[in-house]
């Protein structure tokens, strides 16, 4: 038996199909359940038991994933950070994140990242639809979130806050006094759960209010929303990233600077997440040290 081999049988016991294995893989599903039958019978033994529906472990292959899957991670990843060490990392990184944040916060470090690891691909998925990383094959995804989904590993890159802002012009139209009067103008809403239907604020004292709102114009992108809101069409929520030059040039104004704004929890943040695996490729690794010294700028 070979290491392939081997590897394969651990990805298949933990990802529970062939064709998540060959996705990964970027190879046929039959090449993986010929290796395994092949693994099978050089063992003399059933590794799997497969149904029509499902693919699952026998004791037997519990038994032996328990003593290999350290092994092979353990022999994947020397051989990565060899390579890493010697020439850099290699191969192909795929990263996601939504469209706005990868304009206004990836893009500009791109001729950094190919300054520093040449040798390494990247394949950059602007996306604001939540890809599943295991059947698109991604390496790194950067989400907007209160915590990371559960099913993978996740670090904090940034902390984030929100502000509600608008153009001087449309504040000086309508002159609110207080976070509820939001509630009787029409504001940009953002195409997100709780987003779109009511912000929450919290004074100095820590008092929260929550104010429901309303608007005719509700938008998927943060970019769109920005967009609008400098064009006057009313108060948006947007993060501090998507609103630093068009508050310092004059073009939005924060409507609320006394108060801490949020539409999910007061401490949202920006996360890397990767797939649950016992370790961490070296040209992910090297990728998450680059973006965390370079967005904490």
């Amino acid at each position: 038996m070979d290491i392939q081999t081997l590897n394969y049988f651990a990805e298949t016991a933990r990802l529970g199909s062939f064709s998540a294995v060959a996705r990964q893989q970027g190879i046929d599903p039959s090449s993986i359940s010929r290796s395994i039958s092949a693994l099978e019978a050089e063992l003399g033994l059933r590794l799997f038991q497969r149904t029509t529906r499902r693919l699952s472990l026998t004791e037997a292959g519990e038994r032996y994933f328990a003593r290999i899957a350290p092994l092979c991670d353990e022999l994947t990843r020397a051989a990565d950070e060899a390579r890493a060490t010697a020439n850099g990392p290699q191969g192909t990184l795929r990263l996601t994140c939504s469209v706005s944040f990868g304009q206004i916060c990836i893009v500009p470090l791109l001729a950094d990242f190919r300054h520093q690891f040449p040798d390494l691909r990247l394949d950059l998925l602007l996306s604001d639809a939540p890809l599943d990383l295991v059947a698109e094959r991604i390496d790194l995804a950067i989400r907007h979130s209160p915590a990371p989904d559960s099913t993978l590993i996740g670090t904090r890159l940034m902390t984030m806050r929100y502000r509600v802002v608008a153009s001087p012009e449309w504040a000086a139209a309508h002159p609110l006094n207080t976070p509820q009067d939001l509630s009787r103008v029409s504001a940009l809403r953002f195409a997100l759960p709780d987003f779109d239907r009511r912000w929450l604020f919290r004074d100095a004292t820590g008092v929260v209010t929550e104010v429901p709102v309303h608007g005719d114009i509700t938008i998927s992108n943060a970019l769109a929303l920005r967009a609008a809101a400098i064009q006057g069409l009313g108060p948006a929520l947007l993060g501090d990233r998507m609103i630093g030059a068009p508050l310092s040039s004059g073009a939005l104004i924060d409507l609320f600077p006394d108060h801490d704004v949020t539409a999910t929890s007061f401490d949202p943040g920006i996360w890397a997440l990767y797939p649950s695996r016992s370790y961490l490729p070296a040209k992910t690794r090297m990728t998450l040290d680059f973006l965390r010294a370079r967005l904490d700028r």
